[in-house]
């Protein structure tokens, strides 16, 4: 049982994979649901505050080389597009809801990503992805157990 959590944890720390696929995986594993939710919210948001901050220091050392970093924030800007307006327009609230929805390529890693591209603040970031990491899980832990009592 002690390894099904440190994969639990591990799978929620991964990008793409996060807590939608985490939650799953530890309900499958046999784990108890709160504790799967705990477990996978943990893993999901413990890397976090080191993306927001080291992504922020690796643009900052990438401007040293100005046609590199042109690059890089012409794609994280496109990247963004949709993402900057409704953000920038909704601010920690427009971060939390896009982190919130339990679909791929919206979860907390690319909110991270998305709130240093737009130069957002740290702490403002980090609640709102926080917030909407806890209602994707409520959100997934939920579907997951109608799924496991459907079958």
């Amino acid at each position: 049982m002690e390894h099904s959590i440190f994969m639990v944890i591990i799978a929620a720390m991964t990008p793409v994979v996060e807590l939608r696929g985490a939650i799953p995986l530890g309900l499958a594993l046999g784990i108890p649901p709160a504790e799967v939710f705990l477990l996978s919210l943990i893993g999901n948001i413990l890397p976090i505050p080191f993306i927001l901050l080291g992504i922020r220091w690796l643009l900052n050392e990438i401007k040293k080389i100005p046609r590199l970093h042109n690059w890089i924030d012409r794609k994280g800007k496109k990247g963004a597009g949709l993402l900057n307006e409704k953000i920038r327009r909704w601010g920690w609230l427009g971060l939390m809801i896009f982190v919130a929805i339990p679909l791929p390529g919206t979860g907390a890693w690319t909110g991270a990503l998305a709130a240093s591209f737009l130069s957002l603040k740290f702490w403002p970031s980090l609640l709102a992805i926080v917030g909407g990491v806890l209602i994707a899980g409520l959100l997934v832990t939920g579907a997951s157990l109608g799924v496991i009592s459907f079958l």
